[in-house]
């Protein structure tokens, strides 16, 4: 799509934007718009919460760009002994503080609600429109979480909300331009969708293939028997079925202390580094002094090709030790293919499919984050071929995953041309880089 530019432009006072068009205007939030925060009623009165008719909202509403219902109804009485505030329709929502990244995320109203003291809500008031507010400030959330500690904890407020500078095109030219990024958002969400429903497919697939590969063979006309197992079903018949521990040598559990961390040092493999059958060294990095991790590895000296296996948060993760210049952090213990009996990567493989995973799960506890023992490691149930067999399969397994992986790539790159695509478009629009009432009038006619 080519759209032409404006035909005079000048220096911003914008310290974001570098040029904007001749004739655009410039002003904070503070004089075109209402801003006020919510509240939470008691938490403890329960009676506020019960049977409620009050329209209310957390900050986690924010994520979707449009809020269409309520997190929960509070009672009119829950109303009026709180800060919480009715905010109109059409109004935009920002998050003054939260977890991760909600921090600054807006949302637009598409119904009458209250919210809660860590939002924000911000009426315009005549200079601007609510659209073309939202797209401005959506554009700019690094920049606005920059005015509060950046992704630190500190959180905004409405004094910074306040000093948020917003050019002002016309308000015909605002609605053009709010109805220019709705229409093309939406058309390159939907792409997105498209891929990430791809993506999500070739994730199961992966799991499906891994599944059937380690409980049924990859031989169509091996011979079949009852496991006994109702989650496993037939196996091959001259396969071994039994508990995890018959299987493997010693299993070592870094569980206890773990060293203090620093900037530098050897590297410590947490269980954010651990998933999907490698060691991700992006995900977390964290070191320790390698004198305090000694004693911890003491236990058992990584040895690559050894699993790593995660206990807690998150459960059942695997991967196999690629590099041995590592420590071992807790919730993490390593296994070793017992000698001729099995190959640690087909023990990976098994404890990445569906039917182990599942056990896993009906032998976790916890109410926050679901954990297993070491003790019950043993009474995970493992299917095991012959040595040849579990190298035949693991052959299979991946080459097909080399397939599966490429797909994945490629959908994922597409994503993220998706993204930076759309991100440019909104960023030109609402700067002014490109004049969109031509595109606009077109589609109208």
């Amino acid at each position: 799509m080519s759209l032409p530019a404006y035909p005079e432009y000048r220096v911003s006072d914008i310290d974001w934007v570098e040029m904007l068009p001749a004739h655009w205007d410039v002003a904070n939030l503070k004089w075109v718009c209402r801003r006020y925060s919510g509240g939470t009623p008691d938490k403890n009165r329960l009676e506020f919460w019960e049977d409620g008719t009050v329209p209310w909202l957390n900050s986690g509403a924010v994520n979707d760009g449009c809020i269409y219902e309520p997190t929960t109804y509070i009672t009119r009485e829950a109303l009026e002994s709180s800060s919480a505030k009715w905010i109109p329709a059409g109004a935009i929502l920002m998050a003054l503080a939260g977890q991760g990244k909600t921090k600054g995320m807006v949302a637009q109203l598409m119904f009458e609600s209250t919210c809660n003291q860590s939002m924000a809500a911000i009426v315009p008031a005549g200079r601007v429109q609510a659209r073309y507010l939202y797209w401005w400030l959506a554009n700019n959330y690094q920049n606005i979480r920059n005015m509060a500690g950046g992704d630190l904890r500190d959180g905004l407020n409405l004094d910074l909300l306040g000093e948020i500078p917003c050019p002002l095109p016309s308000c015909d030219e605002q609605a053009a331009i709010a109805v220019f990024l709705d229409r093309e958002a939406a058309k390159i969400d939907a792409l997105i969708a498209e891929q990430e429903k791809l993506l999500a497919l070739l994730a199961d697939k992966r799991q499906s293939t891994i599944s059937h590969a380690v409980t049924r063979g990859i031989d169509p006309n091996a011979p079949m028997k009852d496991s006994g197992i109702p989650w496993l079903g037939e196996v091959p018949a001259h396969w071994t079925l039994g508990g995890l521990t018959k299987f493997i040598g010693p299993i070592v559990d870094y569980r206890g202390r773990t060293p203090d961390k620093g900037d530098k040092g050897m590297f410590l493999v947490t269980a954010k580094n651990v998933r999907d059958g490698i060691i991700d060294y992006e995900a977390s990095q964290e070191y320790v002094d390698p004198n305090e991790a000694a004693a911890l590895l003491s236990r058992g000296m990584p040895e690559v090709g050894d699993v790593l296996f995660t206990t807690e948060a998150p459960l059942g993760q695997v991967a196999q030790i690629d590099r041995t210049d590592i420590a071992l952090a807790q919730r993490i213990v390593k296994f070793r293919g017992a000698p001729n009996v099995m190959t640690n990567e087909y023990l990976m493989y098994w404890l990445m499919s569906k039917p182990c995973q599942s056990r896993l799960a009906s032998l976790a506890t916890g109410s926050t984050a679901l954990g297993i023992k070491a003790s019950k490691l043993g009474m995970i149930e493992c299917l095991v071929p012959t040595v040849s067999e579990q190298q035949a399969i693991v052959d299979f397994i991946r080459a097909e995953l080399r397939r599966f992986d490429a797909l994945r790539d490629e959908a994922q790159r597409a994503v993220e041309l998706f993204k930076e695509r759309r991100s440019a478009l909104v960023a030109a629009a609402v700067t002014g880089q490109v004049d969109v009432r031509g595109a606009v009038e077109s589609q109208a006619a």
